[in-house]
């Protein structure tokens, strides 16, 4: 039985590897160290050969060390892209991580790929809110909700959910049979569905005597996630000791939040691509002590070869240089803050340009989420590139009417806000994963007004119903912009995630179109060709933005 009283301490500090070699880690604490939003990072921040030697660091200081990873680690990168994944992990193979959650971009290369990657993992994977309900075959039958870890006398708990948001924040024709969702991830009843899923399943570790659950989530803490976020479930849910979370890339050392009996729970998270390693430890007397460790500059030398063999493997190709540009064309804003998916960005530009050109559509749309880095000054690189698209989403084309367009562009900024900045993420406030990076149509944007998006249950667009945010629709014609004609046909260059797979919310707004561009060229190969064969790898044109989204505050 857990003890009757557990202190729970959080070291609201960050720490350097001197301080934690000089640490007084008893030998019979329980020392869990957790990693989140990896996204192919594993060079990055303290590194994954950090990791592995303050991994052993620790286990000779104590018997009592598990390694945890909380969701998002195999995408983010050209090292997801090129290798699917498997880079990742085996790097994370070499570090030994015991256990790990599936994170939504875990999914990103299909189901059938993350079962394979799972098998290839010596960690155990754990998820208790995904379930199946199709007649075919189900990838993540084998899937555990969560597992027992005796240390000595003591039993703790690791359970695994998923984030109940992954239909719309992966591609949402991976998780369908016949076009019928068969995956579902306890998204149902505004949040009861998942509390309830976590309940049973913390019900059912208790049951078995064990003396800690520790959640190993991938829910995040903004607000814009609720009822889905961290918080939320503690506050629906008993007889969890802590979380250690992820999906918000945000950095809390630990904060508090009460359960449904009003007992504290602590909540911890790293950020993203290895800012900090995490760590929980547990002492003989039930004190949870959780601590940021900032700075390894020590890496274990057989890990690090290990993954420096896998990095060689596509070293040469992804080292080619396919232009050069004399400007950083960035995903921020001037003040640092990440811009993408709230407000127009040169890069984007670029990106959406790239579409309609390869494509030669009248439109191009590319979302926020789907550009996920920086083109830098100086050389560019084929990794570079792919940095920026890293999903290898597809090229297409679709038709749509005029009308079709003004619904999708008040989907795509319902989240826009006036105020954007908020120093304490480093995110802009109401960003969204759709937000509309655009070529050959303009439009204005009056956020005063709320949006009158109608949704379904996955945050589909259904209709617009009520006053438009969207107005001044002008597309491009010749050399010249024209106001949108409602009953008109357009042609729409996007990418196979939104066109065919139904993502940024289209699952029923483009259903049987007339597709003109099926699957085409991969995203990073449509924007080298852009770059090298339009533009002659010559970005001065996009120093600027062209003011293609007009914000009324």
């Amino acid at each position: 039985m857990k003890k009757a009283i557990v202190f729970i301490i959080a070291a609201l500090m960050l720490l350097s590897l001197a301080a934690c070699e000089k640490n007084e880690t008893q030998s019979d604490d329980i020392v869990i160290l957790f990693t989140n939003d990896i996204h192919c990072g594993i060079e990055d921040g303290v590194t994954l050969a950090g990791v592995a030697y303050y991994n052993n660091l620790m286990k000779e200081k104590t018997d009592y060390v598990t390694l945890v990873d909380c969701g998002d680690a195999v995408q983010g990168s050209y090292l997801g892209s090129v290798s699917k994944g498997e880079v990742v992990i085996d790097a994370m193979n070499a570090v030994g991580y015991d256990f790990a959650v599936i994170g939504n971009h875990e999914f990103d290369y299909g189901v059938d790929v993350l079962k394979g990657l799972i098998s290839q993992a010596d960690a155990e994977y754990l998820s208790c809110n995904i379930t199946y309900s199709g007649s075919g075959e189900d990838w993540l039958a084998d899937l555990k909700p969560y597992a027992i870890k005796e240390y000595g006398k003591t039993k703790v708990a690791f359970i695994g959910i998923g984030c109940p948001l992954t239909i719309d924040h992966s591609t949402p024709t991976f998780f369908q049979e016949d076009g019928k969702f068969v995956y579902s991830f306890s998204k149902e009843n505004d949040g009861k569905t998942l509390f309830d899923t976590v309940q049973k399943v913390v019900d059912e570790a208790r049951a078995e005597g064990v003396d800690y659950v520790i959640a190993l989530a991938h829910l995040g803490n903004l607000e814009e996630y609720a009822p889905y976020d961290s918080a939320s479930v503690i506050a629906n849910t008993t007889g969890i000791d802590a979380v250690l979370d992820a999906h918000s890339h945000t950095v809390y050392t630990a904060y508090f939040v009460e359960n449904k009996d009003g007992e504290d729970v602590i909540c911890a998270q790293t950020g993203t691509k290895l800012e900090n390693l995490g760590q929980l430890v547990i002492s003989p007397d039930g004190i949870m002590t959780v601590s940021m460790i900032y700075d390894i500059n020590k890496q274990d030398e057989e890990v690090l070869g290990k993954i420096n063999d896998a990095i060689s493997k596509y070293s040469e190709l992804l080292n080619e240089k396919v232009a050069e540009s004399d400007t950083t064309l960035s995903i921020n804003d001037a003040n640092g803050i990440r811009a993408i998916r709230n407000r127009e960005t040169a890069v984007g530009d670029l990106c959406a340009d790239a579409y309609r050109a390869i494509a030669g559509t009248d439109i191009a749309y590319v979302n926020g989420g789907g550009i996920r880095d920086d083109i830098p000054e100086g050389d560019i690189t084929y990794a570079d590139i792919i940095s920026v698209h890293p999903f290898g989403n597809t090229l297409c084309a679709v038709e749509v009417t005029g009308a079709e367009v003004l619904d999708m562009l008040e989907y795509f900024v319902a989240n826009c806000v006036p105020e954007t900045v908020d120093f304490s993420t480093g995110w802009a406030v109401g960003e969204s994963g759709s937000y509309p990076n655009v070529s050959g149509i303009k439009f204005t944007v009056d956020t005063t007004i709320p949006s009158s998006v109608v949704m379904d249950e996955n945050e589909m667009l259904l209709s617009v119903d009520g006053e438009r945010r969207v107005s001044d629709v002008y597309v491009l014609e010749g050399e010249e912009y024209v106001p949108i004609d409602p009953e008109k046909t357009y042609t729409l260059a996007s990418h196979n995630y939104m066109i065919i797979n139904g993502g940024c919310g289209m699952q029923h707004m483009l259903a049987d179109h007339n597709i003109i561009l099926d699957n085409s060229q991969p995203d990073y190969e449509v924007l080298i060709d852009y770059i090298t064969n339009v533009l002659h790898g010559d970005l001065s044109a996009y120093k600027d933005m062209e003011n293609r989204i007009t914000f009324i505050r």
